[in-house]
């Protein structure tokens, strides 16, 4: 690779971290600039046990508003996600100019799926993060009401992890 790959390389990362991101790194909190949305949205990646942390940070910068939390699967043996999305509501943001980011906690579906509630910090995560563990397993730690939410409470399985195997109709649970 010559000089002037490396330099173009180098400035792509760069260009690639965005403003929250620096900030978070500059606050000491580890994560990982993602490529932004179609729309220019900031996507960040950060470790589960660095969620509750970020997500005060971000708070501290004038995200006050958690306007979505869900999950995904990226596809059977790969990796789950809880995604966060967050606002600004008024005019208190200390970050000129942004107005939305995602946060991102990728979890190998065959290691712990614990991540910390956000409860706690934005009371509109409850429903949010129990639909989230109903369909995907995700558990979410200090939650205040762990339970199913969609499905029956002794409903075995994540209905939409890719790899979900639908029992026949034979062997449906009584949901009542």
């Amino acid at each position: 690779m010559e000089k002037n790959d490396l330099a173009k390389s180098s400035d792509t990362s760069i260009e690639k971290e965005g403003i929250v991101s620096q900030n978070l790194s500059q606050d000491g909190i580890p994560n990982e600039p993602l490529d932004n949305d179609h729309i220019g949205i900031e996507n960040i990646s950060v470790e589960p046990s660095k969620l509750y942390e970020a997500v005060l940070a971000l708070r501290n910068y004038g995200f006050n508003y958690l306007q979505c939390q869900g999950g995904y699967d990226e596809g059977p043996g790969k990796n789950l996600v809880s995604f966060y999305h967050f606002i600004t509501v008024d005019d208190l943001k200390k970050i000129e100019k942004i107005k939305e980011v995602r946060l991102k906690v990728f979890l190998k579906r065959d290691s712990d799926l614990s991540i910390p509630s956000l409860y706690k910090i934005f009371k509109g995560s409850d429903w949010q993060e129990r639909e989230t563990y109903d369909m995907y397993g995700i558990n979410f730690i200090d939650h205040p009401n762990p339970k199913r939410l969609l499905m029956p409470e002794d409903w075995r399985g994540w209905p939409l992890r890719k790899d979900y195997i639908q029992p026949d109709f034979y062997e449906l649970q009584d949901a009542y």
